[in-house]
């Protein structure tokens, strides 16, 4: 399978009298494989806790486990490989997807039913940013798919979604994930649609 080039950080910070320096460059620390998705690679950057974020020259916040969403009142960046869709995982994908999600911190993100578009359904309640930095992708939804080429940006707002990589390449993606609040109206109309299902 293509290897696509590691991802390198750097991270500023600030010395004892205030001046700006390097606090790190080099090597993400936090590089995970999922293992229900051969291929699928989470490179963790950097996350915040709060809003407004705390300046200063706190721990790496990749160090731990792996965590599908932003923390509360938080942001998440990182840059996920995602190889192409095989006949063998679009057969088998939704039985394996509880034990994915679970590996990346979020069980009850999955959706996937029997019904679904495809295996990786999932939705979580934050506003994504999600670009394409190099391959191709199709944004999958409940009812409609969107080709996306390289340089393309998608504004997430807690859809219920997967990414079908159906290029036959890998694709690599940024994602910048917000934590967010449905909308009393949208959280009661989600709530009927899953009563109804």
């Amino acid at each position: 399978m293509e290897t696509l080039k590691p991802v390198r950080r750097i991270v500023t910070g600030h010395d004892a009298a205030g001046k700006a320096i390097v606090a790190e460059a080099g090597p993400l620390p936090t590089v995970v494989p999922i293992e229900k998705i051969p291929g699928t690679v989470f490179h963790e950057i950097w996350s915040t806790a709060a809003t407004p974020a705390p300046v200063g020259n706190g721990a790496d916040p990749t160090a731990g486990p792996l965590v599908l969403p932003p923390p509360r009142h938080g942001s998440r960046i990182r840059i996920v490989d995602i190889p192409p869709d095989t006949d063998d995982f679009l057969a088998q994908g939704a039985a394996r997807m509880k034990d994915a999600f679970t590996q990346i911190g979020d069980a009850a993100a999955s959706t996937v039913k029997a019904d679904s578009p495809h295996p990786l359904m999932h939705r979580t309640e934050s506003v994504d940013y999600g670009i394409v930095l190099e391959g191709a992708m199709t944004l999958v939804l409940d009812d409609s798919e969107v080709p996306l080429a390289q340089g393309d940006i998608v504004i997430q707002r807690g859809t219920n979604h997967a990414w079908a990589n159906r290029s036959g390449a890998m694709c690599r993606m940024l994602f910048v994930l917000l934590d967010g609040e449905y909308e009393p109206e949208l959280r009661a109309a989600l709530a009927a649609r899953e009563e109804k299902q």
